[in-house]
């Protein structure tokens, strides 16, 4: 049984509402603000397609080497304050980032996104006729002058090897005359009744016996 006590009633008995509220004024203006931004974007978007194209230049052949192993072998010690172009790996300058590894770096600098940043599109200059002319005649002359170069390093080559020859030969001599001057007992070119005479029986007479 229910009983009521002075100065209390029954709806201060009752639980706390702990339902979430929803301020509706707030989401209206919060879905105001986002379609405000989606027209912006739509308008800037139009607005870039009915402008005229950038005209980039042309993809065309590096002039300078790409630096791969200057930083190979070398210790750096790096923090938070490290500016990027500081810290470990390969940084490209133009597109303000830093790639772990040559191979991904070569990657980057030959991709779209890097190209487009220096002001070029990935078209080539489409050749004329003289432009192809010229380039034979130019890998015609590398040829020629790699080939002369070639011949005189060959020509080199076969004039060490001669000589080399001419040692091994010369040296081949001395011990073969070394050799025979031990078989004579030193006494290579005397005449051999002469040193049968002395006594040296170790050399033989060269008439011949009958």
């Amino acid at each position: 049984m229910a009983m009521n006590y002075p100065g209390t009633s029954r709806s201060a008995s009752r639980p706390e509402d702990h339902r979430r509220k929803w301020d509706r004024d707030e989401y209206e203006k919060l879905a105001k603000e986002r379609l405000d931004k989606e027209l912006e974007a739509q308008e800037e978007k139009e607005r870039r397609r009915k402008e005229p194209p950038v005209k980039r230049e042309l993809l065309k052949q590096r002039d300078y080497k790409v630096d791969l192993d200057s930083k190979l072998g070398k210790s750096q010690v790096i923090t938070k304050t490290t500016p990027s172009s500081q810290m470990g790996g390969y940084y490209c300058d133009v597109c303000d980032c830093v790639v772990k590894d040559s191979i991904n770096f070569l990657d980057h600098i030959n991709g779209k996104k890097h190209q487009r940043n220096l002001g070029m599109s990935m078209k080539v200059e489409r050749s004329s006729l003289d432009q192809v002319k010229k380039r034979f005649e130019m890998n015609k002359k590398k040829a020629e002058e790699k080939k002369k170069e070639y011949d005189f390093e060959s020509r080199m080559q076969e004039m060490k090897e001669e000589e080399e020859k001419q040692k091994a030969y010369r040296r081949e001599k001395r011990k073969e005359r070394k050799r025979r001057a031990d078989d004579d007992g030193g006494y290579e070119g005397m005449d051999p009744d002469m040193a049968a005479m002395m006594g040296f029986a170790g050399f033989g007479s060269s008439k011949k016996k009958y």
